[in-house]
């Protein structure tokens, strides 16, 4: 908000002006209460307005979400929305910059709002779809020639630099089956890999962290290569529990796992279980948690090395600040997170609008 002055977000408030959406929000002084710039209800005055960039700001300085403009959800500009539907119609489309030119879109416009939305551009979300495509064809037994044709590359070498970069190896070596099992599980924010046994979850992040790759290398070597590709009942349960957190039913995760670290991480990341959806804590918290109040960094690296997101929430860790530190996963996940679990606090607040979140 930087380039915006008051004058300026105080216009925009009384035109309602859709341009300022995701910008800006106002909290009203007189009312207690924080709204977007294209909020129906009648407009305060000028000098019973304060400005925040996002939800969480005006929570913190003591401002409740409006009912009538919900300004913790996530409204999703059109041409954002209207692509995603059409990804979600047709997975196996080959997309490009030509097609979006013939929807008469700016790629340039719709690559800028798609990674402030969703952390990526759309023709990478595109290629991801594929990319799943041809993981259920693998895991059903196809050959890797076959999936790579029905998910739309047109080379072998295209398909398997697309999985290795995912995987860390090649698609054949997770054909067939194996102790533990991969699935690509999809989520109001993107895809996720989940990694289980017949009884526990190992590994579950997001298909787009960039860390991924090594963590999928590191566990395949500590179970001795047993990974194969498709689904089991734990697959199942997981799905239906991340169903639920996204659709606001309840905000803990409560699957079994298995913790592949240090006796310290294992501390940290149990300790951060116990964190209550709706809440947060600062890496400082976490420590003395832990009674460790000296480990501050120690626990930080732990964070980052959770390979089991949302199950064991280390976005609920926060700066001593307050303000939103680090997250593997991005920190517009982290925001959305955050936004989300606020119902939990909150029993008056919104739950998060499916439609709003595209699944």
């Amino acid at each position: 908000m930087r380039d915006l002055t008051d004058d300026m977000l105080y216009r925009a408030l009384l035109a309602r002006d859709p341009a300022y959406e995701g910008r800006a929000l106002v909290g009203v002084t007189s009312t207690g209460i924080f709204c977007r710039l294209t909020c129906p209800a009648r407009k305060p005055l000028a000098r019973n307005c304060r400005w925040f960039a996002d939800a969480a700001s005006a929570r913190d300085a003591g401002f409740r979400p409006c009912l009538r403009c919900r300004p913790e959800q996530v409204a999703l500009p059109p041409v954002v929305a209207d692509l995603l539907a059409a990804l979600r119609a047709d997975p196996e489309r080959r997309w490009s910059e030509g097609d979006l030119k013939a929807r008469g879109l700016d790629p340039s416009t719709v690559r800028r709002q798609f990674r402030q939305h969703m952390g990526r551009s759309f023709l990478q979300m595109a290629r991801d779809a594929r990319l799943r495509q041809g993981m259920g064809r693998i895991a059903m037994g196809d050959d890797v020639i076959e999936a790579q044709l029905d998910a739309g590359f047109d080379s072998a070498s295209g398909f398997r630099a697309a999985f290795r970069r995912l995987f860390g190896h090649a698609p054949q070596d997770l054909r067939g089956g194996g102790d533990l099992a991969a699935e690509w599980i999809e989520t109001p924010l993107g895809g996720m890999i989940a990694i289980v046994d017949d009884s526990s979850l190992h590994l579950l992040e997001f298909v787009d962290r960039k860390a991924l790759p090594q963590g999928l290398a590191r566990l395949s070597r500590m179970v001795g290569g047993r990974i194969g590709l498709g689904r089991r009942p734990m697959t199942d349960r997981v799905e239906a529990s991340l169903g639920d957190f996204f659709a606001g039913r309840n905000g803990r995760l409560d699957l079994p796992v298995t913790l592949h670290g240090t006796e310290f991480q294992r501390a940290v990341w149990t300790a951060l279980r116990d964190i209550a959806p709706g809440a947060t804590c600062s890496y400082a918290g976490l420590a003395a948690a832990i009674g460790r109040p000296s480990a501050v960094r120690a626990v930080a690296s732990a964070n980052a090395n959770n390979r089991l997101a949302l199950v064991i929430p280390c976005h609920r860790v926060i700066g001593s600040d307050g303000r939103l530190a680090g997250y593997a996963g991005g920190l517009w996940r982290k925001e959305r997170l955050i936004s989300l679990e606020a119902s939990y606090r909150d029993p008056g607040a919104n739950r998060v609008d499916a439609g709003l979140l595209p699944l």
